[in-house]
C-alpha cells in the first residue's frame, strides 16, 4: 500500500521512501505491468525503425544483403554505446527515458523521409556526396541504435523502483517483453504497415506511437519523480514532436510526389507502390516511355526494341512454336517473340502481377508492348520464376529470361547454378535459352560470371552483345556474324543519357546442344577477355558470386 505523503514545495521532486519505491499514482502490479507494456511499445517501434531503413536503403541503392548488413551491425554497435551513455542518467531514469523516447520518435519518424529526400535531391551531386545516401544511412542507423541502446537500462531502474526483485528476474522480464515487441514489430512492418500505409507514412506512425507510449509512461506513472518545470518541457517536447509527425504525415503525399518528380521528371504519370517493388511509368505522350522498378530504370522507350530484338532473335531461330518468358511483365519480349511465325504458345511468368496490369491497361506501355496480352496466345502466371519451374511442365522449344540484373541481391537466384539447372529441365532436346547477362562493357567480370555458371549447369553457350565495340571478326568480315546471329545490323548504340556506350548490353545463347551450327568468328576475338577471367566459379544459391 502506498502510504499519503504531505505535498512538497513546488518545483522540489519528492524523495523515495524506505523500501525505493517510487510514488506511484497506481498498485506496484500495475505500475509493473504499465513498464513492460511501454517495454513492448517501444521495443516494436524500435524494429519497425531497423526494417524501415532496410527496406528503404535496399529499393534505393540496392543490393538488400549489404544494406541489412550496415544497418544491423551499425545499430548493435551503437546500443552498446547508448547503453552506456545512459549510466549517467540512472538517478534521473524517468526525466531520461521521456527524453529518449521523444529524441527516438523523431529522429526514427523522420528518418525515412530524410532518407528518400537525400536520394530524390542529391543522388545526382556526385564528388564528395556520391555516397551521400549511404552516408545518411549509417548516421540514422548510428542515431536510432544510441538511442534504443540507451531505454534498457534506464527501464531497469524504473521497474526496481516500483517493486524490488532479484535483478535476474527484472531483466528477465523486460527482455521477454522487448523480445515479444520486436516480434509483434517484424510482422506488423512487412503485412501491415509496408502494404497499407507505405515506407513514409508507417514510419511517421511508427514515431507518433512511440512518443505517445514513452510520454505517457512517465506522465502518467513516474510524473512525481519530475519536478514541474521537468513535467512541462517533457509535454511540451511531446507535443512538439508528435505536431511535427503529423505535419508530416499530412504532407507525405506531396513530398513523394514532388521527390519522385526530382527522380523520374516531370512526367511521372504511374506510380504504384505493389506487394513486390514500386512501380514507376514516365512520359508515353511526348516523351519516350520509362518504366522504373523499384527506382532502377527497367525499359527505356528510347531503346528498348533494339535491346530486347537482341535478346530474343537468336533464340529463335530453330524450333519455336512453344516459348517461355521467364520476368517480361511489361510484355516487350513477348511481342518479339509473337512477331515470329509458327508460335502458338507464349507463357510469362513474372512474380508481379502489377507490371501485367500496368502493361496491359496502360495506353503506352501497352501500345508500345503491340497489345501482346490481347492475343489469345499469350499466358500468364504471377509467380517466383525459381518456385514455378520446380513444378511439371510441358518443355518449351525456347525460353528468354528477361529478369533484373544480376548485381541485385533478390535477383541473384535467377543467375544461379540451381536456376539454370531448372531452365535445362524444361528446355526440348533441340531447346535454346537466352539471357540478357548484364553490361559486357562496364561490368565484364558479372557477364562471365553467368556464362561460367551456365557452362557449370550442363548447358553450352555463345556470348553476343550489342554496341558499337563489337569487333569486327578475322579476315576483315566486319561485323557480318552479328548480323547473322540476330538478324538486326549493329549500329550506335547510346545510354540514356546520350553518350555511346560500346557494348553495352550483353547477352547468352544457351542450350543442352551447342545451340549454333557455326562458331561465331568474332567469338575468337573474345577467347583473350575470357582468358583473362579465367578461375571464376559459378554462382550458387549457398555462394552467389555477383556484386556490384
Amino acid at each position: 500500500m502506498i502510504e499519503p505523503r504531505t505535498p512538497l514545495p513546488s518545483g522540489v521532486p519528492p524523495a523515495r521512501s524506505e523500501e525505493g519505491r517510487a510514488p506511484l499514482p497506481v498498485t506496484p502490479g500495475t505500475g509493473r505491468f504499465l513498464v513492460l507494456a511501454g517495454v513492448f511499445l517501444c521495443a516494436a517501434c524500435g524494429l519497425v525503425y531497423e526494417l524501415e531503413l532496410v527496406a528503404l536503403a535496399s529499393y534505393l541503392i540496392g543490393d538488400s544483403v549489404t544494406q541489412a548488413s550496415v544497418v544491423l551491425s551499425v545499430m548493435v554497435f551503437a546500443m552498446g554505446i547508448g547503453s552506456l551513455a545512459a549510466k549517467r542518467l540512472r538517478l534521473r531514469a524517468a526525466a531520461g527515458f521521456g527524453a529518449v523516447e521523444a529524441a527516438l520518435a523523431l529522429v526514427g519518424g523522420c528518418s525515412a523521409m530524410a532518407l528518400y529526400a537525400a536520394f530524390a535531391w542529391t543522388g545526382d551531386w556526385g564528388g564528395s556526396w556520391a555516397g551521400g545516401s549511404r552516408y545518411l544511412l549509417v548516421g540514422f542507423s548510428l542515431a536510432i541504435g544510441v538511442l534504443i541502446g540507451a531505454e534498457v537500462p534506464l527501464l531497469m531502474v524504473l521497474i526496481q523502483r516500483i517493486r524490488r526483485q532479484d535483478p535476474g528476474g527484472a531483466v528477465a522480464d523486460l527482455f521477454a517483453a522487448d523480445y515479444v515487441g520486436a516480434l509483434v514489430g517484424g510482422l506488423a512492418f512487412p503485412f501491415l504497415l509496408l502494404p497499407m500505409l507505405g515506407q513514409l507514412t508507417g514510419a511517421l506512425l511508427t514515431g507518433a506511437v512511440n512518443a505517445l507510449a514513452g510520454g505517457a509512461l512517465v506522465l502518467g506513472l513516474f510524473r512525481r519523480d519530475l519536478t514541474r518545470r521537468g513535467r512541462w518541457t517533457l509535454l511540451v517536447a511531446n507535443l512538439l514532436v508528435l505536431g511535427l509527425l503529423a505535419s508530416a504525415a499530412a504532407l507525405v503525399d506531396d513530398f513523394e510526389r514532388a521527390a519522385r518528380q526530382a527522380m523520374y521528371g516531370n512526367d511521372v504519370r504511374v506510380a504504384v507502390q505493389t506487394g513486390a517493388q514500386e512501380i514507376v511509368l514516365t512520359g508515353g505522350k511526348h516523351a519516350p516511355l520509362d518504366l522504373f522498378l523499384d527506382g532502377r530504370l527497367r525499359v527505356s522507350g528510347r531503346d528498348e526494341r533494339r535491346c530486347h530484338e537482341a535478346l530474343v532473335r537468336p533464340a529463335m531461330d530453330g524450333p519455336h512454336a512453344r516459348v517461355l518468358v521467364l520476368g517480361g511483365g511489361d510484355g516487350l519480349a513477348a511481342r518479339e517473340v509473337l512477331r515470329f511465325p509458327g508460335v502458338r504458345r507464349v507463357d510469362i511468368v513474372d512474380i508481379d502481377p502489377g507490371v501485367v496490369r500496368l502493361a496491359r491497361n496502360d495506353p503506352a506501355l501497352s501500345a508500345l508492348n503491340g497489345h501482346v496480352y490481347g492475343d489469345p496466345r499469350v499466358r500468364t502466371t504471377a509467380a517466383d520464376a525459381f518456385r514455378w519451374l520446380r513444378g511439371p511442365h510441358i518443355p518449351y522449344d525456347v525460353v528468354v529470361s528477361d529478369l533484373p540484373d544480376p548485381g541485385i541481391t533478390a535477383s541473384t537466384k535467377l543467375y544461379s547454378q540451381e536456376f539454370y539447372g531448372l531452365v535445362a529441365r524444361v528446355l526440348a532436346p533441340d531447346g535454346r535459352l537466352a539471357v540478357h547477362a548484364g553490361s559486357l562493357s562496364s561490368r565484364p567480370r558479372v557477364f562471365w560470371t553467368v556464362e561460367t555458371t551456365l557452362r557449370a549447369a550442363g548447358l553450352s553457350t555463345v556470348p553476343y552483345w550489342v554496341g558499337t565495340g563489337a569487333p569486327p571478326a578475322p579476315g576483315g568480315q566486319g561485323h557480318g556474324a552479328w548480323d547473322r546471329l540476330t538478324g538486326i545490323a549493329d549500329g550506335p548504340d547510346r545510354t540514356l543519357d546520350g553518350t555511346r556506350a560500346p557494348g553495352d548490353w550483353g547477352f547468352l545463347l544457351a542450350g543442352l546442344r551447342p545451340p549454333l551450327a557455326e562458331v561465331v568468328p568474332w567469338e575468337q576475338e573474345r577467347a583473350a577477355e575470357r582468358s583473362r577471367m579465367t578461375g571464376l566459379a559459378p554462382s550458387t544459391l549457398v555462394h552467389p558470386r555477383y556484386a556490384d
